[in-house]
């Protein structure tokens, strides 16, 4: 599903070379449910960035699904975004204008679907939000918002999903509600990859991959 080889990043920040990501090499197979943890430089975010696609490393490869994302052009990027990976964020990122509805039918609108509405609203229904589906974001809570961008993220059947600290803005019993549907994404086929640094979030996961200074310090997997 994915296989991340001697993976770099290193960004030029005013003349100095910041290397954030240092040659991290890594398999995920279809349907685990992985978090990557980290304090803030660890280079969590940095991997994130480079799995979903909306950047390219400085050295090494990242095949998606026999796809060598590292070669591809910005159009092909988009596409790949589009069509294979659901985001998820800590600031929901909604339009602020837009419907609940119009927010989760914007992935449908641009791969070009004729009639969104239904699998927005099937998308919705799936995170227990339907009856929110004509209220604006700053008509929802915190947690309804989370959802709504939940909804947005699977509304074209993606392969993989990639959550960046997506509870962090929330309380505690809102994150619990959000994690057990992630879980339950994850036990219908969803790949999943979360970056969190709240270890009560990453027990979620069935695999935990700990960063510091852009390396990779442990991959454990949880005994079943």
């Amino acid at each position: 599903m994915i296989a991340v080889e001697s993976l770099s990043k290193i960004y030029d920040l005013g003349g100095q070379k910041v290397s954030a990501l240092k040659g991290v090499s890594f398999r995920i197979q279809k349907g685990e449910f992985v978090a990557i943890m980290g304090q803030s430089g660890s280079g969590k975010s940095t991997l994130m960035n480079l799995l979903g696609c909306l950047d390219l490393p400085s050295s090494g490869t990242y095949r998606l699904a026999d796809i060598d994302v590292s070669t591809l052009n910005s159009d092909q990027l988009a596409e790949v975004r589009n069509r294979r990976i659901g985001f998820i964020f800590q600031s929901f990122n909604l339009l602020p204008r837009s419907s609940a509805l119009e927010n989760t039918e914007l992935p449908l609108l641009y791969s070009g679907t004729s009639n969104p509405e239904p699998k927005a609203r099937e998308a919705l229904a799936k995170v227990g939000l339907d009856a929110r589906a004509k209220h604006k974001p700053n008509e929802l809570s915190g947690g309804e918002r989370q959802r709504v961008a939940i909804a947005r993220a699977i509304v074209n059947n993606p392969s993989i999903i990639l959550a960046d600290e997506p509870t962090g803005n929330l309380d505690s019993k809102t994150g619990e509600e959000i994690m057990s549907i992630f879980s339950q994404l994850n036990r219908e086929g969803t790949t999943l990859i979360l970056v969190t640094h709240e270890q009560h979030v990453a027990q979620y996961a069935d695999r935990v991959i700990q960063m510091q200074d852009g390396l990779i310090i442990s991959d454990t997997v949880k005994e079943s």
